[in-house]
């Protein structure tokens, strides 16, 4: 890799952003490995290795506030468990894995554009087989393709009406922690390796996303980290798509 540190600073910078916005950023690291043209057997497992790192701090972080939603976490997560490893064990071709993984980052850029936020609402119960086949679904993405799964999984609890937003926020980062754990270890089952640097990139990512949770959003509004960060998943995805 020709500039591994210039691609740590913008790792450093989309976990600031991400952490400062209480998520983790999943979708935004195969966004910059996407710019640097990672080889598609790099991609996937440096990314949820970095989703692990900034979703595992911002995990610790909710769990000391008790933020998190036990139960409706349990829901969503545990079938998506099995549905992440799988996923993790499939190898991609190279242009299939551009084409879904560009799909998807369009897919989350569309996501943030059109999110609604309102704290008002009247909240349903939860379904359980609902929530499996809509975990399973998001978590089988994550494992196949290194997206975090946060980006998909707010926009459907929040369109079932199990949480309002705020709460919904909470369940992003361990249900990506959980998912990446176990896609994780079946990419590299399936023989995928981590880039070079990666190291240094999991040191920006840390170090970033303490910075961020740290700082809240106090430089730049939530929709406006939305909107930026649309921006930059929209442009790699179609960066993937005609690569």
């Amino acid at each position: 890799m020709d500039h591994p540190f210039l691609v740590a600073g913008l790792i450093g910078v989309v976990s600031l952003l991400y952490a400062a916005a209480g998520q983790a950023g999943g979708t935004a690291f195969l966004a910059i490995m996407a710019f640097a043209a990672f080889p598609a057997t790099e991609m996937r497992p440096t990314a949820l290795l970095l989703n692990i790192i900034a979703a595992g701090y911002a995990t610790w972080q909710l769990h000391r506030r008790a933020a998190i939603d036990r139960a409706l976490l349990l829901n969503v997560t545990a079938p998506s468990l099995v549905t992440a490893f799988v996923g993790g064990l499939l190898v991609l071709d190279g242009h299939v894995y551009f084409a879904l993984t560009g799909l998807l980052l369009v897919a989350a850029a569309t996501l943030m554009i059109v999110r609604r936020s309102a704290d008002g609402g009247e909240l349903r119960p939860v379904r359980p087989v609902t929530a499996a086949v809509a975990g399973a679904g998001i978590g089988f993405v994550s494992g196949l393709t290194g997206v975090g799964g946060g980006v998909f999984l707010m926009p459907v609890v929040i369109a079932f009406g199990w949480a309002l937003p705020r709460a919904t926020a909470a369940l992003s980062p361990p249900f990506i922690l959980c998912n990446s754990v176990v896609g994780l270890l079946g990419a590299l089952l399936a023989g995928q390796r981590f880039a070079a640097d990666t190291v240094l990139f999991s040191a920006g990512a840390l170090t970033r996303a303490i910075l961020g949770s740290s700082i809240g959003l106090r430089w730049m509004s939530e929709r406006a980290t939305r909107y930026v960060l649309a921006i930059v998943l929209m442009f790699a995805g179609f960066r993937l798509l005609f690569r």
